[in-house]
């Protein structure tokens, strides 16, 4: 029996963690009674992000066999995982086994209210990220994919500078995205020079192109996207070079007021990833600012009237972990939730 507002987040990796201390630090502000999240292996180099997790008031839920072995490292689960899973009103999935999970145990847990998976597990459910097809949610969804943070910089360039309520006005839109090797907190899958990715989508290339594709169809919308990508022996941010033609003119100064007003969107006159990653390690929430993209606007350039080209830089997941309060406030508060994602303004910036 669900008690309360229940969130479980299922997995402690890059976006697990941070999704963890956000809803437990502003659960009474999101109307939420309890964040629970699931551990499956006792490691002590885990330990001390799993007790600051615990601090916050989060409550620990581990595989039933495995009691003992996390108490040894002292640390005390609150329930087990399958146990966790049916109280919950919400479950995040943060792991990239969603959708063997989704048939392993979500498929036969019929009161939980709503299942969310992020970036790589696409066929999961309903593609989301908040701003861009908000409309596309609905009291029924059981389960939603937060497409991943280099989708969710694509789409909000084009909703910024291509879509008018209803109407698209991109022509094309192809995406070089430059990717960082891994997060700062892996220690596995650095690359020791760039790597070129294989287009294994002939119509989108990459599957960022596909996904911002996917994700703008559940508005009516079908666009012709592209996306390449390589992938840098840096961890400091994603890049995308993009290149939008539009069907009608524009020039310099309203390509870059448009991203200016934008709420989501942060500029910078910064070149170097290092100096934007910086900022946010100084000012963000576990190091991640929440915006979708920061534009370099230095870089922006209209060729031919309607041809804009430039570089953004992606923050570090923050954008899918907006999406992911977004859908959580959504279920829990679906009168008023656009409203409560007001209390996430502070991690959102105008410039950086």
């Amino acid at each position: 029996m669900t008690k309360g507002n229940i969130v479980h987040v299922v997995g402690t990796g890059t976006i697990g963690e941070p999704l963890i201390g956000l809803l437990a630090s502003l659960k009474k502000e999101l109307y939420i009674d309890e964040v629970t999240f699931s551990k499956r292996t006792p490691l002590l180099t885990d330990r001390p992000k799993v007790r600051d997790l615990i601090k916050r008031g989060a409550k620990l839920c581990v595989p039933k066999e495995k009691f003992s072995e996390f108490k040894k490292i002292d640390l005390d689960p609150d329930y087990e995982n399958e146990e966790a899973l049916s109280r919950a009103t919400i479950v995040i999935d943060c792991t990239p086994a969603g959708l063997e999970n989704k048939k392993k145990y979500y498929e036969r847990l019929d009161e939980v209210k709503c299942f969310v998976a992020q970036g790589s597990e696409f066929g999961f459910g309903k593609m989301y990220a908040f701003g861009i097809n908000d409309e596309a949610l609905t009291n029924n969804d059981k389960y939603i994919q937060i497409v991943s943070c280099n989708t969710h910089n694509i789409a909000v360039i084009i909703k910024t500078l291509a879509i008018n309520g209803e109407i698209s006005n991109l022509s094309e839109g192809r995406f070089l995205c430059l990717r960082r090797a891994n997060d700062i907190s892996q220690s596995s899958g650095y690359v020791p020079s760039p790597k070129v990715e294989n287009h294994g989508d002939k119509s989108f290339g990459t599957h960022h192109a596909r996904d911002a594709y996917w994700l703008y169809k559940t508005i009516g919308l079908e666009l012709d996207l592209f996306s390449s990508s390589i992938k840098l022996n840096t961890q400091y941010m994603h890049s995308i070079w993009f290149n939008l033609h539009l069907n009608n003119k524009i020039d310099e100064e309203e390509v870059k007021e448009r991203f200016r007003l934008n709420p989501r969107v942060a500029v910078t006159h910064n070149q170097l990833a290092s100096e934007v990653f910086s900022f946010g390690r100084d000012h963000g929430y576990y190091g991640r600012i929440l915006n979708q993209t920061v534009v370099v606007l230095p870089t922006i350039v209209v060729r031919n009237t309607a041809e804009v080209i430039g570089f953004c830089f992606t923050p570090q997941d923050g954008n899918s972990l907006l999406s992911s309060m977004a859908v959580i406030e959504h279920a829990l508060c679906p009168d008023s939730w656009n409203e409560n994602m007001g209390k996430l303004d502070q991690f959102l910036f105008d410039e950086v």
